[in-house]
């Protein structure tokens, strides 16, 4: 990401195994809101509280169709190699954030390559609601944004629903307002429950209070207060609110065990670029130095890692030769180690990501001869959890036995019976370890898509693979990071739609 300022474990035995878009004004949210975000997950619902007490103030109804949505299927004729070169978009885990600490002020600030993706329609939708003025060009990807006319002292609002990173949006306002409401009965997404108390813990640590009961109340009287807080675990979302409310708050901050993955750090970039003082960017231990206000800033949005991992898997699995525009290299060490375990070389011409035509696809041998070759993930710069069920797709394509560790997510592998009516034999070891026998004969099929963005696409990618019609049902969560996914993969020669 880019941006300049606009105005001042155990490893498992080999014995184991056998067992287009337009300009639109959103006060005006002109497009149908995609039908691609229903289901369990869930963030807390906010009630958003006059600062001086709990009177019920009279506001505008949001647009229920916003945030409420069907879900479609993805119909494939798979077998052919696919091949071409792909653009991808902005990352949506970056943008989110982004466009949540626009609201720690009220200059004008211009976010570029803003991949249109149906969370931002719901915070957009919700930011409108409240009064703000954003103006999105999805064809160019440009988004101008102004908080001035936000109206902080509405109340009972109701935050994007089915939507985890409304839980970004609590510095921002706790600054605004002074005091916020949330229900506690956080549910998540089908990977398990989200839970606050990391996020709580956190703003009580820079001067927040929380008066228990249901709804939950957070107050910040007087602003926040800077401080040194020690996570648990490096969470990617609390570490971001921390970044946040840190930038804002009187004195010096401390954060260790922060969570760096790219995302992470292009927020930081962005708050920087708007005038925050942060130091340690991309290290498990950032400095904060509050500051009174932060101003405009042109921010541009950086490119999405997990995509360009996508596209080169579906080249990979497919045996076709994929070449992705726009990588950053310095990503990729991990990412290029773990697809060489699976007999696939990644390679990087300046900053394109090339997958070449027929990789041999055979599972890399451990000199540990006892233990099965194995890949893990867990938070950053550990290999990305939410690349993994990628490379469990290909490995049902690869020969040879690997093992694979979900360190993160306790319901991470509860796809496997989708996968397993393709044909591939999967050994579900416990709920974090799986073992994947390679190369079983597979056969087109219809499968139930979970409601995790990543497995929606790792079963696309089988289907892909395999001669014949498959359907992946309830796909259409692909469009919370993939807005053009569809496109992109007809333009490397895939037959699919949209059912």
């Amino acid at each position: 990401m880019t941006a300049r300022t606009a105005d001042p474990g155990a490893g498992a035995t080999a014995a184991d195994a056998g067992a287009t878009g337009a300009a639109t004004t959103a006060r005006r949210v002109s497009r149908e809101a995609e039908p691609s975000d229903r289901g369990p997950a869930s963030s807390p619902k906010l009630i958003l509280a006059n600062e001086l007490g709990n009177e019920r103030i009279p506001r505008r109804p949001l647009d229920a169709d916003a945030f409420f949505f069907s879900m479609a299927d993805l119909v494939l004729n798979g077998g052919k190699p696919l091949s071409g070169t792909v653009t991808p978009s902005g990352n949506k885990n970056s943008v989110l954030p982004i466009l949540c600490a626009t609201l720690l002020t009220d200059d004008p600030v211009e976010l570029r390559n803003v991949p249109d993706i149906t969370d931002l329609d719901k915070l957009v939708a919700f930011f409108a609601s409240q009064g703000s003025n954003i103006d999105w060009d999805r064809g160019k990807g440009l988004m101008k944004v102004d908080h001035k006319s936000f109206r902080s002292t509405l109340s009972n609002a109701e935050l994007p629903q089915e939507m985890r990173s409304a839980v970004l949006l609590y510095p921002a306002l706790l600054y605004r307002m002074g005091r916020i409401t949330i229900r506690s009965n956080a549910k998540g997404c089908s990977l398990g429950v989200r839970e606050i108390d990391p996020h709580l813990d956190v703003l009580s640590s820079l001067g927040a209070s929380v008066d228990t009961g249901e709804p939950l109340a957070i107050s910040v009287k007087g602003g926040f207060r800077g401080a040194r807080h020690w996570l648990d675990y490096m969470s990617v979302t609390v570490t971001e609110n921390f970044a946040m409310a840190a930038s804002m708050a009187r004195g010096s901050s401390v954060l260790i065990n922060a969570a760096s993955e790219p995302h992470v750090q292009d927020l930081c970039k962005a708050l920087v670029a708007m005038g925050a003082n942060i130091t340690g960017i991309g290290t498990s231990m950032l400095s904060i130095e509050g500051v009174s206000r932060l101003h405009g800033a042109t921010i541009e949005i950086g490119t999405d890692y997990h995509e360009v991992t996508t596209f080169l898997a579906l080249g990979a699995i497919t045996g076709g030769e994929v070449r992705v525009r726009h990588s950053v290299p310095e990503h990729f060490d991990l990412i290029t180690r773990s697809f060489g375990k699976l007999g696939v070389s990644v390679l990087h011409e300046g900053d394109t990501a090339v997958v070449r035509r027929d990789q041999t696809r055979i599972i890399e041998k451990p000199y540990t001869t006892n233990l099965l070759p194995k890949i893990e993930a867990a938070p950053w710069p550990y290999f990305s959890v939410d690349l993994l069920p990628l490379l469990i797709a290909l490995s049902t394509r690869c020969e040879g036995t690997i093992h694979f560790w979900n360190k993160v997510y306790e319901n991470g592998f509860s796809w496997m019976p989708e996968l397993a009516k393709f044909g591939a034999h999967v050994l579900v070891s416990d709920p974090h370890r799986i073992v994947v026998f390679g190369n079983r004969p597979l056969r087109p099929a219809v499968v139930d898509s979970p409601y995790v963005i990543r497995a929606a696409v790792a079963l696309t990618m089988v289907a892909a693979s395999i001669s014949g019609r498959s359907v992946v049902r309830n796909a259409e969560i692909i469009k919370r990071a993939h807005p053009r996914f569809v496109e992109n993969l007809r333009s490397l020669g895939a037959e699919l739609e949209w059912r």
